[in-house]
């Protein structure tokens, strides 16, 4: 038994592997104008590693990547084709508290989306004017108010 241990211990290798990345989906917007460009940041994007899908969306200028991916390494790559790329910045319209306030509604923005920005939606301890007047009425006493 001595030999068997002492010839496993030499066998053993101790490999130093890094942690997997989370499977996550990456949407980038970059300005694709024909076929080849569509072709060029697709086939530099699908030859990274750890990459399972990638979807290109031409009509609203969309690359979305899934897969053990870094986002910032997918970014990287879409600018290295030399094509002008960044996140996607579009959240949908519905989402949003504000959408018609000041750098949140986007001309070049695809149908029903608007730009993701931090002042659109209410702070958490500020609620929406609508909501504090609908509060002042009670739901289970119709003709009891709080403002008497």
């Amino acid at each position: 038994m001595g030999a068997l241990d002492c010839l496993s211990y030499f066998c053993t290798t101790t490999s130093t592997r890094c942690r997997r990345r989370p499977m996550q989906t990456v949407e980038i917007k970059v300005k694709m104008d024909c076929d080849g460009c569509e072709r060029k940041v697709k086939n530099a994007v699908r030859t990274m590693k750890g990459v399972k899908t990638v979807v290109v969306n031409r009509k609203m200028s969309q690359v979305t990547v899934t897969g053990f991916v870094e986002p910032n390494k997918v970014l990287k790559r879409v600018k290295s084709t030399g094509k002008g790329a960044e996140f996607w910045p579009y959240i949908p319209q519905h989402l949003v508290y504000y959408p018609y306030a000041d750098k949140v509604y986007d001309k070049r923005a695809p149908a029903g989306c608007v730009r993701n920005v931090g002042y659109a939606f209410p702070s958490n301890n500020v609620s929406a004017p609508e909501e504090r007047i609908a509060n002042m009425f009670s739901d289970d006493n119709v003709n009891a108010c709080s403002i008497m």
